[in-house]
């Protein structure tokens, strides 16, 4: 971590960043502030929220019923779908790289400045190669230089390359923005983490055994992050079915795309009082489904106060002291994590024994029990914040579904023994889902323009906020020939 002058050189810099205080005083006073008010606001309309009841100190939340479909939807996804061109992957990923230039993020690990003449061509080939995992022979052209197999294995090896691929992923996550529609599916500000299960047939020690996922053999995650605009944001390789909650921190400081979230949305499982804090001194709200809110309990600064309604479930205080007396130290992770001196997988084991923890992850948890408690109340009093958390995750879904359908080669495993050649894969297919996504995004947008001009008679409301209404406007694997699911292996 940040210590000595390191620490004096980055503290400023650090705190301004995080818009943080260097008095834990005056931090603190401000979140009691905040959470004192949730605590009223969600206490006041309590009444007449008919979706919670607090029965024998515990929370009841009804569950969310399906949203219908928005008014006018369907005859404009109907017609949207009709005008959306047919189109093959690989002269998809040519497209969008010929209308954004993606693969002129690729650079030669070498620093070689000439370029060889079709690269675009070649690092197509590559690209469809990796992502749908169908090995490098059904792309090789003999009679075409650019499709031989020395260019192709000279290119894989110079050009195609970890920074290459987030360099070209993000600029196709930034050009989306420029796509009007983009804006009505999200700001971009809002992503969701969630990992893929790959099972991985080949001697590795970045696989693990786990039934559910990988039957009799064993497998790796990767945890990726998803934005609003169903774009990828990035994401890393972990071992197995480690918890998610382990990982996600280092994916989000290990984003491809210019635009950084402002809230992360995970499932469940995904989280923790410690979690919460590293994610709320990092300047992120962290915001996970609560899959059963009864055994949940809230956290307060004084328990004097009256909530009212509120009472029989926030009996618990938060310890104060133990944030102020480890404040420097919470601010010098805040540094050492931004400036990646040390990564967050790293730092939660070391503050984590078994079920005990550090005086500093005890700091952390409680100081996390302040932002889970601000969450859990505007969880139990907002419908709109409980679907947005349901739609996003719904999105992540959804392209994990689009990524299993382009990644369907050889049974969809994952067949590299190093991290460095899952990374480049796994990296390869977030690139490629982007791509699609980029591609449905422009004619979308292309063809809800001309029905809107067109005005036609069967449409009785305007098409725009009809089609951009959620996750369901999306039909990305539009792009993509059908393919059989691939078969898994195991009893």
């Amino acid at each position: 971590m940040l210590s000595g002058p390191d620490w004096q050189v980055n503290r400023p810099r650090v705190l301004t960043a995080l818009e943080l205080s260097g008095s834990a005083n005056e931090h603190l006073g401000e979140l009691e502030v905040l959470l004192d008010e949730m605590y009223g606001h969600v206490a006041d309309n309590l009444p007449g929220n008919a979706a919670v009841d607090i029965v024998d100190g515990k929370i009841r939340l009804d569950r969310l019923e399906a949203e219908p479909e928005p008014a006018g939807y369907k005859p404009v996804h109907d017609a949207v779908q009709a005008m959306l061109p047919r189109i093959d992957y690989p002269e998809l990923l040519l497209e969008v790289h010929a209308r954004t230039g993606m693969f002129d993020c690729f650079e030669h690990i070498g620093g070689k400045v000439a370029r060889p003449e079709d690269l675009d061509l070649t690092l197509t080939a590559l690209l469809v190669h990796k992502s749908t995992n169908i090995g490098l022979e059904p792309v090789i052209k003999p009679d075409s230089k650019a499709l031989s197999r020395s260019r192709l294995a000279a290119a894989d090896s110079g050009y195609f390359h970890l920074p290459g691929i987030s360099a070209g992923s993000g600029l196709l996550v930034g050009s989306q923005g420029d796509i009007d529609i983009a804006s009505d599916w999200g700001g971009g500000h809002v992503a969701s983490a969630d990992g893929m299960r790959f099972t991985v047939p080949v001697r590795s020690i970045h696989s693990r055994p786990n039934r559910k996922y990988f039957s009799t053999g064993r497998g790796t995650t990767w945890l990726n992050v998803v934005s609003d605009r169903v774009m990828g944001l990035g994401g890393i390789v972990m071992p197995g079915t480690l918890r998610d909650s382990l990982g996600i921190l280092d994916a989000m400081f290990n984003l491809d795309g210019p635009v950084r979230p402002e809230i992360v949305i995970t499932d469940t499982g995904s989280y923790s009082d410690l979690v919460f804090g590293l994610f709320a001194i990092c300047g992120y709200q962290f915001s996970p489904r609560i899959a059963d809110i009864s055994d949940a309990r809230l956290w307060r600064f004084d328990l004097d106060k009256d909530y009212g309604p509120l009472q029989p479930v926030s009996r618990q205080r938060v310890q104060v002291e133990r944030i102020r007396q480890n404040w420097e130290d919470m601010l010098r992770v805040a540094g050492s994590l931004q400036t990646g001196k040390v990564r967050a997988y790293d730092l939660l084991r070391m503050m984590t024994s078994g079920d005990r923890m550090t005086g500093l992850g005890d700091a952390f948890a409680h100081y996390g029990r302040i932002f889970k408690t601000l969450h859990l109340l505007q969880f139990i009093d907002s419908e709109a914040y409980r679907r947005m958390i349901g739609v996003q995750l719904n999105i992540g879904e959804g392209r994990h579904a689009l990524g299993r359908r382009i990644f369907f080669g050889r049974l969809g495993e994952l067949r590299h023994g190093y991290r460095d050649g899952m990374e480049d894969q796994l990296g390869a297919l977030g690139m490629a889902m982007n791509s699609v996504v980029w591609w449905n995004t422009l004619y979308i947008d292309a063809a809800v323009k001309e029905i809107g001009g067109r005005r036609a008679d069967h449409l009785t409301r305007d098409p725009l906020p009809a089609l951009s209404a959620g996750p369901r406007a999306h039909q990305l694997p539009r792009a993509l020939p059908d393919r059989p699911q691939p078969r898994r292996r195991g009893p």
